[in-house]
């Protein structure tokens, strides 16, 4: 590998920790990322001449520290944090520290205090490592757009002075759901693009589930992340057979379940009994990941256990009172008891606000009245479908629905 190459993976891997640890020291995660930069950059210049040292995130880590007492002895107002910035460079911290040094980022990434748009963007960055570019390409958004975003939001974290630490025990319910939240944004966002010409973005879905994992490992305690964990790691256990080699979605019961991933099954399946294991209450994540399981345990799409899943379904939405995990649930009662039961289920719902403009009702309206002859009105739900939703593949999809 090329130097730079070396420090391209180094980077995505060590980066987390290395600014994790640094914004724990100055107490500013815009300082933090810069310092680490810091280091990368001496890295770009030392490691051509005298060669990549053996543990080279040992050197990154030491350095971004050294950097950061040159620039801390510059500031009267961080002056009191040079002497434990010395006594990190002296010590190694315990590998547990800077695992909470990890949490902690993760957990001021996703604050509250910040828009959703942004704290998905900063996570990406500083919890990521992605660059700027990567983030705006996976989105289909201008690059200045998106440095706009972490910008701000790293100004907005500095002037209310967020602290660099973990929510005390009366918040933390509260801000691991918006850590959750994130994750599962930047994971759906992968699994099923909301604009743009492809329907998956494989690398959105890759960190999606690096996040989680890391989360899994971070928190183990809070069955809600494994949930999480495993819901990503099941419903990516299907990439490869939900796009035809054109690029056109399949859906779900006409695809070739010989081609999902059995290891990515084996780790939802893990990750979902280490939840269960924990005999805490079901929450959203784990509900979903149960639906997710029973898909993955049905070899055929006529052996999957609908009645489970409506079940499911109905234990979410009492949790969520989401008219959208209702208009799944009416999709599940159709498989299991019929379309025209469904179909009077999903038109009591369709009037509720949060549907409109939800291109799926009409979607699932559309398949619905197709499975009881109704053609010309299916034609139209489908149509009206393909108006609401802003990806061309999936818009492509549903007008080839209208030739029925």
């Amino acid at each position: 590998m090329t130097v730079q190459a070396t420090v391209d993976a180094l980077w995505r891997l060590e980066s987390a920790r290395i600014v994790a640890v640094l914004s724990r020291l100055v107490r500013d995660v815009g300082l933090a990322e810069e310092l680490a930069q810091d280091a990368v950059v001496a890295a770009l210049t030392e490691w051509p001449v005298k060669g990549v040292p053996v543990n080279p995130g040992g050197w990154l880590m030491t350095t971004a520290r050294h950097r950061a007492i040159d620039r801390l002895r510059r500031d009267d107002r961080l002056a009191a944090n040079i002497a434990e910035l010395g006594r990190a460079v002296e010590h190694h911290q315990e590998e547990q520290e800077e695992q909470d040094d990890v949490l902690r980022l993760i957990f001021i990434a996703c604050h509250p205090v910040l828009p959703a748009e942004a704290r998905v963007a900063l996570t990406l960055k500083v919890v990521g490592g992605l660059t700027t570019e990567e983030i705006a390409r996976a989105f289909v958004v201008p690059v200045p757009t998106v440095a706009q975003r972490i910008v701000r939001a790293k100004r907005t974290l500095a002037d209310k002075h967020i602290p660099f630490e973990l929510p005390p025990a009366e918040e933390l319910a509260g801000r691991l759901a918006s850590v959750l939240e994130v994750v599962y944004l930047i994971f759906n966002e992968g699994y099923t693009a909301t604009a743009g010409d492809e329907w998956l973005r494989p690398e959105l879905t890759y960190e999606a589930l690096r996040l989680g994992r890391m989360l899994a490992e971070l928190a183990p305690d809070e069955p809600e992340v494994h949930g999480l964990a495993a819901l990503m790691e099941l419903q990516s256990s299907r990439n490869a057979a939900r796009l035809t080699p054109e690029g056109d979605p399949v859906p779900l019961l006409e695809q070739n379940r010989g081609r999902w991933d059995r290891l990515l099954i084996r780790r939802g399946y893990t990750a979902l009994l280490r939840a269960q294991h924990l005999k805490k209450p079901a929450g959203p994540y784990v509900l979903q990941a149960a639906i997710a399981a029973c898909h993955a345990r049905a070899f055929r799409p006529e052996d999957t256990d609908w009645p489970a899943i409506a079940a499911l379904y109905a234990s979410l939405h009492r949790l969520t009172s989401s008219p959208v995990v209702q208009l799944n649930r009416e999709v599940a009662v159709a498989m299991a008891e019929g379309p025209e039961t469904a179909l009077e289920m999903v038109d009591e719902i369709a009037g509720d606000p949060a549907l409109r403009g939800y291109h799926l009702l009409p979607s699932v309206r559309g398949d619905l009245l197709a499975r009881l002859g109704r053609v010309d009105e299916a034609r139209a739900e489908f149509e009206r479908a393909a108006a609401l939703t802003g990806n061309r593949r999936e818009r492509d999809a549903l007008l080839s629905r209208t030739e029925i």
